[in-house]
């Protein structure tokens, strides 16, 4: 029986991957970093070289709490080997070091019993899946379906957007695995700097008929798609109101319950030198993880978030990612549901069967 199974974000979890920050560095300075995470900073501004080592440190002792917390839920988990991001790599269009394993959630998308590598946007990440390739192999013998995207040749056109639409062109496909949230049968694509429209159409035709993309478009260019909307359980999601509103939910989520996140606490704690360096947004605290449907991980600063989510008959495991911001990851980030006790349904109208 495949290792794989993982249908939704809410189902009871068994098996999880969670990434590591050993070894992590700044995104290379280059088109596609620019857009994707400093978009409207010149390259010359955009850090470079590892992170500092305190930070490493300290992500590192968060993720092993993390892992405790999950281990404790009787979830098994599974870490990522090894990779030398220092060393630069190429092609015949450009070259680059690379960038870390912090965040599998951006690399490997699971749907069903398939595990499939995407076309990442930042070329610092084009042998990320690397570190994974033993858990990949030993998914596969399971009986896994292992599938991988066309690799995108990422040339500089690619990262040469409309000034009102900060997404790469449709040259090629090129998204990040993070750009997708699964609702069974139905998943949702965001279209923004680290995912172009031809990425969801690509994701649709390998897919086929048992599942639907919607496209969310012109609501949040910045990144990923775990900060602006979070599936909770069937019937109930979190939203994020700072890009969201009743009118721009997407459609098919209009027959759930909508709920708006209150604003993140603490944001005073890091100085503005850190602020400058930082990949991810103050939202990136609302980037929550499910053990179960009524179980959720969530950034223990979060009071009102805390409290919202008990009072829709939640239980809450509060922990801290004490570096979320600066490296672009809350707990929804750091992870990869490889399996979750479930079946494939189709949850909304017009769902495929």
């Amino acid at each position: 029986m495949s290792f794989v199974w993982s249908c939704n974000e809410w189902d009871p979890l068994e098996e999880v991957i969670i990434g590591t920050a050993a070894g992590a560095r700044f995104p290379h300075a280059d088109a596609s970093t620019q857009l994707a995470e400093y978009p409207g900073r010149p390259l010359d501004t955009i850090p470079q070289g590892p992170f500092p080592a305190k930070i490493i440190e300290e992500a590192e002792e968060d993720l092993e709490t993390f892992a405790s917390v999950l281990k404790q839920a009787n979830v098994t988990v599974r870490r990522p080997t090894p990779w030398d991001h220092d060393s630069v790599f190429s092609t015949v269009h450009w070259s680059t070091p690379g960038y870390y394993n912090y965040c599998p959630r951006d690399i490997l998308l699971t749907v069903g019993d398939q595990i499939l590598e995407t076309p990442n946007v930042i070329r610092g990440r084009s042998q990320e899946t690397f570190s994974y390739r033993e858990l990949l192999l030993e998914y596969m013998a399971s009986g896994a379906r292992w599938f991988s995207a066309p690799r995108p040749t990422l040339k500089d056109e690619l990262f040469a957007p409309e000034a009102d639409n900060l997404t790469p062109l449709d040259l090629e496909p090129a998204f990040d695995a993070a750009n997708v949230l699964r609702f069974g049968r139905d998943l949702l694509y965001l279209v923004s700097a680290t995912g172009n429209k031809m990425g969801g159409q690509w994701l649709q035709s390998i897919l086929g008929s048992k599942y639907r993309v919607h496209f969310m478009e012109d609501v949040y260019f910045g990144s990923h798609i775990d900060s602006t909307l979070v599936a909770l359980r069937p019937g109930l999601v979190l939203a994020n109101p700072g890009r969201l509103s009743d009118e721009t939910i997407p459609d098919f989520l209009k027959e759930w319950e909508v709920i708006y996140s209150p604003p993140m606490e603490n944001q005073g704690r890091h100085s503005a030198d850190y602020l400058h360096k930082a990949i991810g947004s103050e939202w990136i605290d609302m980037n929550l993880f499910s053990i179960d449907p009524d179980t959720v991980v969530v950034d223990s600063d979060q009071h009102q978030l805390i409290a919202l989510l008990e009072s829709k008959g939640m239980n809450v495991e509060p922990v801290k990612l004490r570096h979320s911001r600066m490296l672009g990851g809350g707990f929804h980030c750091v992870t990869l549901d490889v399996r979750r006790r479930g079946t494939l349904e189709g949850y909304f109208q017009g769902s495929p069967n």
